[in-house]
């Protein structure tokens, strides 16, 4: 016993913690979600995060602590959002022939979500920046930070609705399109991955990659479409209003 609270203070202390419990975790919800026959609710980042937020509340190990050795994991990220070009590449002929069409549904719903989102929290009386910060909430995280410092929100704010929507797009996507009877075969797939990629970003696009091929390809689009189009527009629009 004592050799393993050895151990233990040694492994909490150093960054070999962060990446061997984040990696496990993983594993170990990867493993679960196949039991469930990918159910939504058995999402693994759902429940990764809320094991590794236990885990550290009740071992007391620190954020930062962790983070020393996730970041290693985290630092793939990047590479992996541009691996999504890869499944876009191998569609191009049909991207291309529906490229306007692509370009307008990213507009309108950008648009929808973002405004969607401003309207009730106007509705709502919450307070003016809190209200700025729910704009880019369909945005991937570190852009709607970004976004937010733009147009007054706040940063943080913003990160965390866009975490928000991103897993409440992943869990509840598959009901809602089957409530709105958008088949899950053929043309239908292309549908709700884009619906998916728009409202919920990354989350939402990792899981239409678990669930069908071209899902996930119009998901990574949609997603990079976001991207490009609030960034530039956003601003713009809430400079002018």
């Amino acid at each position: 016993m004592p050799h393993f609270v050895e151990l233990w203070i040694y492994l909490s202390a150093t960054p070999l913690f962060g990446l061997t419990a984040t990696l496990v975790v993983y594993l170990l919800a990867q493993a679960f979600y196949a039991r469930m026959g990918s159910a939504p609710w058995a999402n693994p980042v759902l429940w990764s995060v809320v094991t590794l937020a236990v885990l550290l509340t009740l071992t007391g190990v620190s954020y930062p602590s962790y983070f020393s050795g996730a970041q290693f994991i985290h630092f793939l990220l990047g590479p992996a959002v541009v691996a999504l070009a890869w499944p876009l590449w191998q569609r191009r002929a049909e991207l291309r022939a529906r490229g306007v069409r692509v370009l307008l549904a990213a507009l309108l719903g950008g648009a929808a979500a973002g405004g969607s989102a401003v309207g009730l929290a106007w509705a709502f009386g919450l307070p003016h920046d809190v209200v700025l910060s729910m704009a880019p909430k369909s945005v991937t995280a570190p852009v709607a930070m970004g976004i937010a410092e733009k147009i007054g929100g706040v940063p943080a704010l913003s990160a965390v609705f866009a975490v928000i929507t991103g897993m409440v797009g992943a869990l509840t996507g598959k009901y809602l399109f089957d409530l709105l009877r958008v088949p899950a075969a053929g043309e239908g797939w292309t549908a709700r991955g884009f619906a998916l990629g728009t409202a919920s970003h990354g989350i939402g696009a990792a899981r239409a990659l678990q669930v069908n091929a071209d899902a996930g390809a119009y998901a990574g689009l949609a997603l990079g479409l976001q991207v490009v189009l609030a960034a530039l527009l956003m601003p713009l629009v809430f400079r002018f209003f």
